[in-house]
């Protein structure tokens, strides 16, 4: 089996659960990974990264949000593969030793999963989280109106983002959705692995509870623009 580097990409800022993403990235069974955590001008919690210093690569920046830290660590990851993990959520250890293999069976460059569900002590308060469809159209279909892709269950092969290009700095919470548009409206599979690999934590300071009405109006200004073309795109699956 053919064990191709996979850069697991880390944006930080100010989050004091960062050590223990960084931990279940060190904790990867799968033998090929690099680790970039990319600081986004961090202002506190930055010292949690020193103990990891020799076993990661740190890149600082100027503050940019998210969607500018991917796309840093992106540009400079050495990977064939691209894994998203956000400083505050967590790999399984067999995430990529089940991920890439699968990925490799089906000739897949890109793949999302289920995920698990924790809270702020780590503890899963919900499993197998994910919007499972009948089809490829369904699946589409859900995307005009919401995102039911995790992007931190997301591998990509980095060749991939060289075709649809990176994450769209401009849009601070959207950045995702807007890129997944972007990869269908590419003719781009987006191969579904129906096991949960990730946990995902819901805490009082995430960026979706605390920015809740700037992100209803960045999905809708998403949205308004990518519907014409999702639904015409859709329409010619049908026939």
């Amino acid at each position: 089996m053919m064990h191709p580097l996979v850069s697991i990409i880390i944006p930080f800022y100010n989050d004091p659960y960062v050590p223990q993403a960084i931990a279940s990235a060190l904790a990867q069974t799968y033998p090929n990974v690099e680790i970039i955590v990319v600081d986004d001008g961090s202002t506190q919690h930055a010292e949690l990264i020193q103990p990891y210093a020799g076993q990661v690569y740190y890149l600082g920046k100027a503050n940019g949000g998210t969607a500018s830290a991917l796309n840093h660590g992106i540009r400079m990851a050495s990977g064939e593969y691209i894994a998203w993990l956000s400083s505050d959520d967590l790999f399984y250890p067999h995430k990529l030793a089940v991920q890439i293999p699968y990925m490799q069976a089906c000739g897949a460059k890109f793949c999302f999963t289920a995920f698990d569900i924790i809270d702020e002590h780590s503890r899963v308060t919900q499993q197998g989280v994910a919007g499972r469809f009948p089809s490829v159209q369904s699946f589409y279909t859900a995307m005009l109106s919401h995102n039911p892709i995790n992007g931190c269950t997301v591998v990509i092969k980095k060749e991939l983002l060289g075709y649809v290009g990176l994450f769209n700095e401009r849009l601070p919470y959207t950045h995702d959705y807007d890129l997944w548009l972007r990869m269908i409206l590419a003719g781009q599979d987006m191969v579904f692995l129906d096991q949960s690999l990730t946990q995902y934590r819901q805490h009082a300071q995430m960026g979706t509870i605390r920015h809740q009405q700037r992100i209803a109006h960045e999905v809708q200004s998403v949205q308004s623009f990518y519907t014409p073309h999702l639904s015409a795109y859709i329409q010619k699956m049908g026939g």
